[in-house]
């Protein structure tokens, strides 16, 4: 990358990125291959649409309030004590491993999904055991990633908790802080789930295209924002509006599909071809910075980037 720098382009990589989804699935269109792909992207997101929902308020008529049961059985607070508190912990113990494991499964999930795009293959067993160790590399940096995620949110709400720590009930005092840390709250939001997808879709490209480790990856990305910050911000901004356009697009099949759309994997393997999109569209933004970051300099069958060239009229005979 010294001398002149390359022209970075962003809409270029998103059209190079449609012509090889329909060479995936549709240049021959294979079923099997679509579901096999389907099943790699569904284990890609994994890693980022983990949703666990756990709400022991019943309502009104369905009143399972532990305190109320422990009274109505022992009369007193001891049930609460010996029973409620261990199953609470171990509930919360369940699900902590329960989004662990589905943490894990999604990052070494983001390899096969990429393995199936830049081999034009259907592949789960190969790929996963192939890149086991920059999945479980990339799992553990993202663990470390939401530990920091989690302390940095929690320093941010003390503007919203002091003033009830502090009893404030009302006033002007009250209503700047709590405006306060909800700005707060939310501009580190924003700021961290823009910074968290930009290098997340940039490492696993490199991490795949190097065989290296989370940290390497993070410093060769980080000198690419370094080095050409405007055109990695337009591509970010891009992909925002393509993850909306996906989400509206997400939205309007529900109805088309009678909700089948939102049953997992069977509404990843409808939308399959946005998600090969998303997934293809960072590899072709990439590899315009170099060899280094072209994931198919190795790869066994490269992408079809754009039609064939016209064979050249033969020139006129010369006297």
């Amino acid at each position: 990358m010294n001398g002149d720098q390359p022209k970075i382009e962003i809409f270029e990589p998103f059209g190079a990125a449609f012509e090889l989804m329909k060479r995936i699935l549709f240049q021959p269109f294979d079923i099997g291959k679509w579901c096999v792909i389907g099943f790699a992207a569904f284990l890609a997101n994994l890693s980022g649409n983990a949703n666990l929902n756990y709400s022991p308020d019943i309502g009104d008529k369905g009143d399972w309030n532990f305190r109320s049961i422990s009274h109505n059985a022992t009369g007193s607070n001891d049930w609460w004590t010996s029973c409620a508190v261990p199953l609470v912990v171990g509930v919360v113990i369940l699900v902590v491993a329960i989004v662990l494991v589905l943490l894990w499964v999604g990052c070494r999930g983001r390899f096969i999904f990429t393995d199936c795009i830049v081999r034009n293959r259907g592949a789960i067993v190969e790929p996963w055991r192939e890149y086991r160790r920059e999945g479980n590399s990339f799992f553990l940096f993202s663990l470390l990633v939401g530990l920091a995620v989690i302390a940095i949110l929690a320093i941010a709400f003390v503007p919203i908790l002091l003033p009830f720590l502090q009893g404030w009930k009302e006033g002007a005092a009250l209503i700047a802080s709590l405006t306060l840390g909800i700005v707060m709250v939310a501009g580190l939001v924003l700021v961290i789930t823009a910074a968290w997808s930009l290098m997340s879709q940039l490492m696993v490209p490199v991490m795949y295209r190097r065989r290296c480790r989370a940290l390497v990856a993070v410093r060769e990305v980080a000198g690419l924002i370094g080095l050409r910050p405007g055109p990695i911000v337009l591509y970010l901004l891009f992909f925002f509006v393509l993850v909306l356009a996906t989400t509206v697009i997400s939205c309007l099949s529900l109805p088309f599909t009678c909700c089948i759309a939102a049953i997992p994997y069977v509404g990843t393997v409808i939308l399959l071809p946005i998600y090969v999109v998303l997934a293809a569209f960072p590899l072709f933004f990439l590899r315009q910075f170099g060899p280094e970051y072209d994931v198919w300099a190795t790869a066994d069958l490269p992408p079809l980037t754009s039609p064939p060239a016209p064979p050249s009229e033969a020139p006129p005979p010369t006297g």
